[in-house]
């Protein structure tokens, strides 16, 4: 599937084969009443759907504009969004008879969702992960480990999520038996319009939920986005409706004009990267240039097609915040309100904060908190004053 000109299938004759017999398998499945119950089975009883849309009081009087609602994927179980899209797909490799699941991981949220979906439906299960990101996330490793899974480390070039992609793909592509459950919005088709159908469950209820509360749509809706798959599900109610303005934010890490950030749409260059043509981080010689945020959810050097395409025909408006940024906003939500957010979605809530001012009080906004932070105390702890 393409998106404009972006997506597609980069890869090798024989990964093929393989997409197109996941690609038939969703297809069929998606519009399967039987199979689409039994994943709102698992969301409602399992995951625990759904979320809450939450009026966060403190921190709209702090920014003193628009209403400001968060939506809470970090009350999920596992902590985050990433469980919507492990049951999906581990139900689609169920039905192929899979036995072996892998899965790539940066922050470790996928790998722990992944993890908690094979265990839930007793399959084998291998995390392959960075070995700058294990240091990163030492709680979730242990979490994916006390699960019954392999945590893999790649030591290939940063040690981050790329090389975790590619190392995964290259074990897919020599291994036919296993299932490759990818966990962002990237990738060869049909990955990103998979992520999507089972992410789009944020969106649904988001939309839903503001209007019973409100009685009319958010002026705008903010997410971060490495790959994409949190801000892709929140989007995808909203995308037709065009009173609302929607933000991507990417990761600044220590500022666009350093070169240590993770921003492709600021790059601007078109490539080809993990089977999928988008924006990417490239270098002058065409090699992808090292991604950095402080985040290791979105230290990732390229963007889901269908956000470049959103990006391209500008229906989305992309930002970025810098990591110093993103931490005062992690600090601030856990002091103001007592939620502790992931990193990842601190840089959200950033953004969301510069802009809520540019509303009326009557207005309102939703900010996606896709994660929680008890993951990156560590991290913020670290940082020297």
């Amino acid at each position: 599937m393409y998106y404009g000109e972006f997506g597609g299938q980069y890869v090798p004759e024989e990964l093929k084969k393989e997409l197109t017999i996941i690609e038939k398998a969703f297809n069929k499945l998606k519009n399967d009443s039987e199979f689409k119950n039994k994943y709102l089975y698992y969301l409602e009883n399992y995951v625990g759907r759904p979320s809450p849309l939450y009026f966060a009081k403190n921190l709209t009087d702090y920014a003193s504009g628009a209403k400001i609602y968060l939506k809470r994927e970090d009350l999920n179980h596992t902590g985050a969004h990433k469980i919507n899209n492990t049951i999906g797909q581990i139900l689609v490799a169920k039905h192929l008879n899979k036995t072996h699941v892998i899965a790539e991981t940066g922050a470790g949220q996928h790998g722990v969702a992944t993890a908690t979906a094979c265990s839930l439906f007793n399959m084998k299960c291998s995390i392959f992960m960075g070995v700058e990101d294990i240091k990163r996330q030492k709680v979730n490793v242990e979490k994916i480990k006390l699960l019954g899974a392999d945590v893999i480390p790649v030591k290939t070039g940063t040690g981050t999520l790329k090389e975790a992609v590619d190392e995964a793909f290259k074990f897919f592509l020599k291994n036919k038996d296993v299932y490759y459950l990818v966990g962002s919005a990237v990738g060869p088709s049909p990955y990103p319009e998979m992520v999507k159908f089972f992410q789009e469950i944020i969106g649904k209820e988001a939309k839903e939920q503001i209007l019973k509360k409100e009685g009319k749509l958010p002026k705008a809706i903010i997410a971060c986005v490495g790959g994409g798959s949190n801000s892709i599900g929140l989007f995808s109610s909203f995308l037709g409706e065009k009173s609302v303005e929607i933000y991507g934010v990417e990761g600044a890490g220590k500022g666009i004009n350093t070169g240590k950030h993770a921003c492709a749409i600021v790059n601007n260059t078109v490539g080809i990267l993990h089977g999928m043509k988008t924006y990417v981080m490239e270098n002058t010689d065409g090699s992808i240039k090292e991604a950095y945020s402080i985040s290791a959810g979105l230290d990732y050097p390229g963007i889901g097609p269908e956000h470049a395409y959103l990006h391209k025909i500008k229906r989305v408006i992309y930002k970025s915040v810098t990591d110093e940024e993103a931490v005062n906003a992690f600090k601030l939500l856990t002091r103001l309100e007592g939620i502790i957010p992931a990193l990842e979605s601190s840089h959200a809530i950033a953004y969301g904060l510069k802009i809520a001012k540019n509303y009326k009080k009557e207005d309102n906004i939703i900010i996606n908190l896709s994660g929680r932070g008890d993951k990156d105390v560590e991290t913020v702890l670290n940082i020297k004053k």
